[in-house]
Order: C-alpha cells, then structure tokens, then sequence
C-alpha cells in the first residue's frame, strides 16, 4: 500500500473529498458540523476537501454563506493548502473574485468549471480560465459537459495547461481512453479521477488524484480503494471497487446530492436535507441507495 503523495507543493493532489454540506432542519448551514466533517475525513485518511462543489451545493449559498464556508474549512483543516474551493459561477469576474478569496484564506488550489451561463466557445473558455488563473492560485479545470454543454477535449485542455491557465483537471466524462490521449498530449498536466464509478480505470491510467464524493460516507475504506488502486494492488483493489461499485455509481446520477447524504444518514454520519431545487429521494432511487449502502454497512466498509 503506497503513503499518500499530497505535498503542500502540489496540493490538488490525492484524495480531496468535495465535501457535502450540513444543513439544519430549517435548511440553514451547520457551520460546527461541518468544520467537524472536514477534520473528521482527514483523520481518515483523505488528503483535503473541496468545498463549494456541486455537492456542496454552492448554487444554493449566498456570497455570505459561501465565503463563510471557505474559512471553516480552512480552520478545520488545520492548513489552507489541503482546500480546494470551487470557483464556478456564471461570470469570469466573479469566479476570479472567489479565487481571490481563496488565496486570501491561503488556500491551496481552486477547482473552476469553464463558463456555464451558456455553451461557450473555446476562445470564450480560454479567456476564462486565464482570467481566474491572474489570482495566482493553482487552477484545476472540471470537464463536466453534461452540464455545462462545454467539453473540455485533450487537445483543449493542453492549450489551457500550455498558456499557463490550469495544472490539472478533474475528469468526469467516463471515458477513460481520454486519460491516455491526455498523457500524449500534455504530459505534465496532472489527471484527477473525477467520478467515483471510474476510480480504478483512471488510477491504472496514472492520475494523480481524486476528487471524491463516496469519502463523505466511508472515507477510511475509500482511501484504502484509493492507494491500492493507485499502487497497482490488483488484489487488494479490485474485489473493493466490484463490492463498492453500485454504490459508487450514484457519484454519476443526477441525484448525486441526495444520494450521498442518505448514504452518510445510513452510515451514521449525519447528512442531512438538501436546499431546493433539489427535493428527498423517493421510489426506485432511494431504495437503490438504501441498499448499496447497507450493503457497504454490513461489509464493515467505514
């Protein structure tokens, strides 16, 4: 089993859980719980955590709220490298004032979607990405096209790593020939597994990272995933990731939100109602979760 390789010199890599956010029942943030969530996942065995995700439900937050979220993690994880907020927002300017807030906070890293009001061109991405990347914050790109309409191809990606904009991307498109053309064409460009149900394929593959949802409920037993695939360590990786992969798949499903915090309910780590739009779990979904997750529980996975 390989030792984490995070360095605060390269601090978007290894595992980053993109952490969920607790809310109260009146739907207000629980900023105690999370700073205990944050320290709790280090503890086990993740590297740092990336608030203000998709899976924090940033789209939700006021300026307030969200800034505020920052800071405690950043206190809760003991070293503002191990953070790596999320900077997307509609316009460049207000991404690059939120990486601005991030280095203020001494923050490690930012994790930037390319422009997501519409599908933007790619000269259009270019000039984003370079806005956000003169905070002088290590800037990680998310290709996510299904919902942002914008793909983030090899040969775009190596442009954006050539002109100085990013240092990495999370992938999360599912396709992990992308991994190899990615290492042919941008070699220093470091890869991060982006969806949890592709963990092994892009650990063989060679990324350097993880930025994680499933941590949130068992981050010792994903961590162990996590360098045994990394490692090569067929036998220890592969019967974990065949036991945990339904569960894993819900990373990838639109109710990702919900999903990952009923698995923390089960797995007795408070998760929590999520803000509208997003609505609870109901019928064939919620039963789908409940049982991958038991499944996981009574595996002693933790």
């Amino acid at each position: 089993m390989t030792a984490s390789h995070w360095t605060p010199e390269q601090p978007w890599r290894g595992i980053m859980v993109a952490t969920t956010l607790p809310l109260r029942d009146d739907l207000s943030v629980d900023y105690d719980a999370y700073a205990e969530h944050v320290a709790w996942l280090i503890a086990n065995g993740c590297d740092g955590v990336v608030p203000n995700g998709s899976l924090g439900e940033y789209q939700t937050l006021t300026d307030e709220e969200r800034a505020r979220v920052v800071r405690t993690a950043v206190e809760a994880a003991g070293d503002g490298a191990r953070v790596m907020p999320g900077v997307a927002a509609y316009g460049s300017a207000e991404s690059r004032r939120w990486a601005d807030q991030a280095r203020e906070e001494g923050c490690g890293s930012v994790l930037l979607l390319p422009p997501n009001a519409y599908r933007a061109d790619e000269e259009s991405v270019r000039a984003h990405y370079a806005e956000v990347a003169r905070a002088d914050m290590p800037v990680v790109a998310y290709n996510n096209p299904f919902d942002t309409k914008v793909d983030l191809s090899p040969a775009l990606l190596t442009r954006l790593h050539a002109e100085g904009s990013i240092v990495a991307v999370k992938e999360f498109t599912g396709d992990v020939r992308r991994a190899y053309e990615i290492r042919e064409l941008a070699p220093e460009l470091d890869l991060l597994i982006g969806a949890d149900d592709v963990l092994l394929e892009l650990a063989l593959a060679g990324a350097v990272g993880w930025i994680a949802g499933y941590p949130n409920a068992f981050p010792a037993t994903c961590s162990e995933l996590y360098h045994a695939a990394r490692a090569g360590d067929l036998e220890t990786a592969l019967p974990l990731y065949k036991s945990l992969h339904s569960l894993l798949r819900w990373d990838s499903k639109t109710e990702f939100v919900q999903s990952i915090k009923l698995s923390m309910d089960i797995a007795g780590r408070r998760g929590g109602p999520v803000r509208a739009p997003r609505t609870p779990l109901t019928g064939a979904i919620e039963t789908g979760v409940r049982e991958d997750t038991e499944k996981a529980v009574a595996a002693g996975y933790r």
